[in-house]
């Protein structure tokens, strides 16, 4: 019987080492390109001309964010990107919580028509053209609008605070109901607070996609007062790529230093997601934990 409990205890420390180095190795993969990134937009020109990997700045520089700053369409980009973020989550968040507290009913009428027709939309779409001629249709082309309106609804946020709503106790709606509230305030004084995780859930995976979208613009913004910083940096590649084509054979203090803004950018478009994730968090694991689960 000893014997037994000392190999299992050896076992259990034998996969505890193992498990523990597994994670080592997947944060040295995840952690190391990362701070190749973030080291070299503080490197000069000329120790990214001499290329390989860098795990230390042999001559710090702050120049390519500098260079970044320094355009006055970074700041406007920024900006856009800060409005159609903030405007996109609220309005995102809000609408796909109405239609969860409605489909959350089960005596509505209509309502496995409803879920059915919510479901196919997880699954199919109308393709790029379709909707690039509907956008087109309701003048929705070189307007904010477009940011906002077509990235309302997604059924898959929908069935997350459709099943977290389920979890509310009847018991506070018939109450609520004996007071006198009707749905709206029964709505936005009840469910509202106490989803509050699912909701942090859904803001989180819409927040993170409306700043790291930049193929809307692509696809329907010409005016660059309203390109976002996703674009800025899109513009910035390509300008980079095309620069460096163009000075095959010459300085490659020119290539490097486009290089270097480029990566500056990255930093710089990256950065707001590091420094919010950790604040969700808590929300981000409670809310996937709550809004999956099915009675």
């Amino acid at each position: 019987m000893n014997r037994k409990v000392v190999k299992e205890d050896i076992d259990s420390r034998i996969f505890d080492a193992i498990n523990i180095i597994v994670l080592f190795l997947v944060t040295v993969v995840i952690v190391v390109p990362l701070w190749n990134v973030i080291i070299s937009s503080l490197s000069s020109g000329k120790a990214l001309a001499e290329g390989g990997f860098i795990f230390w700045s042999k001559e710090f520089s702050l120049e390519n964010y500098r260079a970044v700053f320094n355009d006055n369409t970074i700041w406007q980009s920024f900006l856009v990107s800060i409005s159609k973020t903030f405007a996109g989550v609220i309005t995102h968040v809000f609408f796909c919580a109405m239609i969860g507290y409605g489909l959350s009913k089960r005596y509505i009428k209509g309502r496995k028509l409803y879920v059915a027709m919510g479901v196919i939309t997880m699954f199919f779409s109308g393709g790029m053209i379709p909707t690039y001629l509907l956008i087109k249709s309701l003048g929705l082309l070189n307007s904010f609008w477009v940011y906002i309106i077509p990235a309302l609804f997604s059924y898959y946020d929908v069935v997350i605070l459709m099943n977290f709503f389920r979890n509310v106790p009847d018991s506070l709606e018939e109450s609520a109901k004996i007071d006198g509230a009707g749905d709206w305030r029964i709505f936005l004084k009840i469910f509202i607070p106490l989803s509050m995780p699912a909701m942090a859930t859904i803001a989180l995976f819409n927040g993170v996609g409306q700043w790291n979208d930049f193929m809307t613009t692509k696809l329907y913004i010409t005016n660059q007062a309203l390109y976002p910083l996703q674009m800025k940096l899109y513009e910035i590649i390509v300008q980079s790529q095309t620069q460096s084509m163009q000075n095959i054979g010459g300085s490659a203090v020119i290539e490097t230093t486009t290089k270097g803004v480029q990566l500056a950018t990255i930093v710089i478009t990256t950065l707001p997601i590091v420094v919010i994730y950790p604040l969700l968090q808590r929300y981000f694991i409670s809310g996937m934990m709550l809004g999956a689960v099915k009675e």
